[in-house]
């Protein structure tokens, strides 16, 4: 034990004899361990949040979307062509497939919401008392649209948020009316904040609920109706669309892949052009899960190509040392030491250089959050637009931590110091003690 202390104080007084050499060759271990880390952190935690996304879809859930067509299918003289879900798709859905125990239809519109002076531009969603629970909207005051609104058709309207602190921004909106269109509507219930959600496959839709107002979908229906003009500037446009959404609750997530493909059989053989689509979250989430993993060896390829880079300069380093140190090897060998002592003393070198490389590149790894929480502060002070304009998913991103990440880096690290150790080493032991000693 004494002699292993001994040539490891040898082989670190050896090290500092050089401390800018030694710093540099560090470096390279350093970076390249925290960039393991630092990556598949951000990889785990862009995974992490599209599944989450993906998952308060809901894993038994099928969402089938209303889509509109191109232009050119629609109807040239008129532009108002019937097109998406209808009611008797939803009859459809909900009374032949078996394995179908809820439907949530939806209809959204854009809308002009006032009150008093003020005005929000934001989506009149008409729904069912479900729309809460499946979307995952929490009541802030008052309550959600009820059964009882629901069979009466009562002008009741619930706000997101954004719309009751724009509309509402000095007093409690419960029990006002709000006006749109013609109509108004008395404010029951406020919902809580909501983050948006990003689109997630082909037919489905960024979701931004800060601007909502929901209402039963049987108020729509009676007094807005199907046919909806929605005027501009210089221009108006005209559609007759029954419903924007209908979500399907599966009896089992066994049976979603099943009642996913009768789905779409059911809405192919009613719908002459596809004017719907159908997204499935369990399909998703299981894409999403291999779409990490190969994310994450993708990253960690990436990563270990740092670390080889930081082999290599500790190869370099130590070759040179090599030869800088030919007479200190000939004096030792000629003393009595063995060609196992030199490359003894060589490796201990190389394996300090790569642990201490590898011990600062881990707590580097480890200030990822923090770090990735400062410079976006940073970028929105200095770049707001820029920010804003970047997907939901990037604003909000948080690096996670792999936690297998941090042995497997640290070990690496120590690999390859032995391994692009042992050339150098055993090349200082294989010299001859009279030459070198002869070396000047």
């Amino acid at each position: 034990m004494t002699f292993w202390l001994r040539t490891f104080q040898l082989g670190i007084k050896s090290l500092l004899l050089h401390p800018l050499r030694s710093l540099l060759t560090v470096l390279g271990i350093f970076i390249g361990v925290a960039s393991v880390i630092w990556l598949l952190a951000i990889g785990e935690g862009i995974s992490q949040k599209a599944q989450e996304q993906i998952a308060e879809l809901g894993a038994n859930n099928i969402i089938v979307r209303t889509i509109k067509p191109p232009s050119e299918v629609m109807d040239a003289s008129t532009g108002t062509m019937p097109y998406g879900i209808t009611r008797d798709d939803f009859e459809r859905l909900t009374e032949t497939i078996p394995t179908v125990e809820r439907a949530l239809p939806i209809r959204e519109i854009r809308r002009r919401f006032s009150y008093a002076h003020r005005v929000v531009d934001g989506r009149l969603v008409g729904c069912t008392p479900e729309y809460a629970e499946v979307t995952r909207l929490a009541v802030d005051r008052g309550h959600f649209i009820t059964d009882v609104e629901l069979k009466g058709k009562q002008n009741h309207c619930v706000l997101a948020a954004n719309v009751a602190k724009r509309l509402f921004p000095f007093e409690n909106p419960i029990g006002r009316s709000i006006h749109v269109d013609e109509s108004y509507y008395v404010v029951v219930g406020v919902m809580k904040e909501k983050a948006p959600s990003a689109g997630i496959g082909g037919s489905f839709a960024a979701q931004d609920f800060s601007n909502d107002v929901y209402i039963p979908i049987s108020t729509l229906w009676s007094r807005i109706g199907d046919f909806i003009v929605t005027r501009r500037s210089d221009s108006f446009e005209r559609e007759i669309v029954e419903l924007s959404q209908v979500t399907l609750r599966v009896n089992d997530v066994k049976n979603v892949m099943e009642t996913s493909d009768l789905v779409e059989l059911t809405m192919v053989r009613h719908h002459r052009i596809e004017d719907y689509g159908v997204t499935v979250p369990l399909e998703l989430l299981e894409q999403a899960k291999t779409t990490r993993m190969m994310f994450i060896i993708f990253m960690g390829l990436i990563a270990a190509i740092s670390l080889i880079v930081g082999g290599i300069g500790i190869m370099n380093i130590m070759l040179a040392t090599v030869t800088e140190r030919t007479r200190e090897i000939g004096i030792r060998r000629a003393l009595g030491a063995k060609r196992s002592d030199i490359i003894r003393q060589f490796l201990i070198e190389t394996i300090a250089l790569s642990v201490v490389g590898g011990a600062t590149g881990v707590l580097a790894g480890l200030t990822c959050r923090g770090v990735t929480r400062l410079v976006r502060y940073g970028l929105e002070a200095a770049f707001p637009e820029v920010m804003q304009a970047l997907p939901a998913i990037i604003q909000s991103v948080e690096p996670i931590v792999v936690p297998w990440s941090i042995p497997l880096a640290f070990g690496i690290s120590v690999v390859i110091g032995v391994i692009f150790g042992v050339y150098p080493a055993m090349r200082a032991a294989a010299m001859d003690p009279i030459e070198a000693l002869r070396h000047e």
